[in-house]
């Protein structure tokens, strides 16, 4: 078995075919989106696939160490994770094509109009171990 993140995007990936902000669909729109999220958790806790699931905020702030007896530095002139990262699902299958092919049925959540969405995700291997520094 290997972990993968299932990560959604708000922005960085190629625009969905559906690409209506989710501010804009209706209530019942929103009601089968998320409807459509919890059966597929669902399906995978049903199977043993599924480890976590989280929505995030739009809210967030970059820090970093600011030096021996300085505040943490926050925020900068780069891309946040705020503004990219909207959520993921944390899987454990039995290959990487069983992670494409729930990434795949995932992307077809529907959204304006009752559509799916088709919007990209980004699957991610978890680390299984540390990197091999050679010199």
């Amino acid at each position: 078995m290997a972990k993968y993140l299932l990560l959604k995007h708000y922005r960085g990936a190629p625009a969905p075919a559906n690409d209506v902000p989710m501010e804009q669909w209706t209530p019942e729109e929103l009601t089968a989106h998320v409807q459509y999220m919890q059966d597929f958790i669902s399906r995978l806790e049903g199977s043993g696939e599924f480890v976590d699931s989280q929505g995030l905020s739009q809210e967030g702030t970059f820090v970093r160490y600011g030096g021996e007896g300085r505040p943490p530095v926050t925020d900068g002139p780069f891309a946040e994770t705020k503004d990219l990262i909207a959520g993921w699902i944390a899987i454990d299958v039995e290959s990487r094509e069983r992670a494409f092919e729930l990434a795949g049925e995932l992307s077809a959540a529907p959204g304006a109009g009752g559509k799916p969405i088709y919007e990209w995700l980004e699957v991610r291997p978890f680390l299984t171990e540390a990197p091999t520094v050679t010199e």
